[in-house]
């Protein structure tokens, strides 16, 4: 799976570990940056997932965003159309946005996580299918909001 990563200062040493571990479980990773840890701007980096994943083949391409808390990045993420972000703090949420909501990006709080946590929630949010049916009308509704 294509995987594009992205995130803010406070979460830069902890993208860096989370791309090599999805290189490791054999994702191609695009990073979108930050490239180092100096300040930046996170919703610049949040646009960058968002775009480069929105009206995507989920089950080809997803996108990963970390920041501090991981709430900007959601917020930011969720202002596009064909965006399903999904702040995740427990196994149970990363489950259950794959089931029922489709998510096509997952949000971590870098500064609220250890990062052996984000590595098992992001390995349970890729090995996780979306269980369609009665999800599938509420879901689509999802592609009718958001930015272009």
């Amino acid at each position: 799976m294509k995987i594009t990563i992205g995130c803010d200062h406070a979460a830069f040493d902890e993208k860096e570990a989370l791309k090599a571990y999805l290189i490791e479980l054999g994702h191609e990773v695009d990073d979108v940056g930050p490239y180092s840890s100096d300040r930046v701007n996170y919703p610049d980096f949040a646009a960058k997932v968002a775009k480069a994943v929105a009206f995507q083949d989920e089950e080809k391409h997803r996108g990963v965003l970390l920041c501090g808390s991981g709430i900007g990045v959601s917020m930011v993420a969720n202002r596009f159309a064909g965006v399903r972000a999904a702040l995740v703090r427990t196994q149970e949420e990363a489950k259950l946005c794959r089931e029922h909501n489709n998510s096509n990006v997952i949000c971590f709080g870098a500064r609220l996580l250890e990062l052996e946590d984000i590595k098992s929630l992001t390995k349970t949010w890729l090995s996780t299918s979306f269980e369609g049916g009665r999800h599938s009308e509420r879901v689509a509704l999802f592609n009718e909001l958001g930015e272009r």
